[in-house]
């Protein structure tokens, strides 16, 4: 298992262009991938969960990841929400 916590940056938070392409991203592992945050857990590989979380900016989010290619998935994910978010 492997986790890290990114602080979301972009002003705007977390929005449709960027949870989509984050969705993508996590559903291209075999991990599971999941995330924390603004007092809600959900599945970082669906959409709506994303979505449905809340994450502005300045706010934490804590991702998990489980699986066979957990540490792969862990940095293109982090990787991806620091270039992004």
């Amino acid at each position: 298992m492997v986790q890290f916590t990114y602080t979301i940056k972009d002003p705007a938070g977390i929005h449709a262009r960027p949870a989509g392409q984050l969705v993508k991203l996590a559903n291209g592992f075999k991990s599971s991938c999941k995330v924390e945050g603004n007092g809600k857990k959900g599945d970082l590989k669906r959409i709506f969960t994303v979505m449905g979380m809340g994450i502005k900016a300045g706010m934490q989010i804590q991702a998990t990841i489980e699986g066979e290619d957990e540490k792969a998935a862990a940095e293109a994910l982090e990787k991806f929400l620091k270039e992004n978010l």
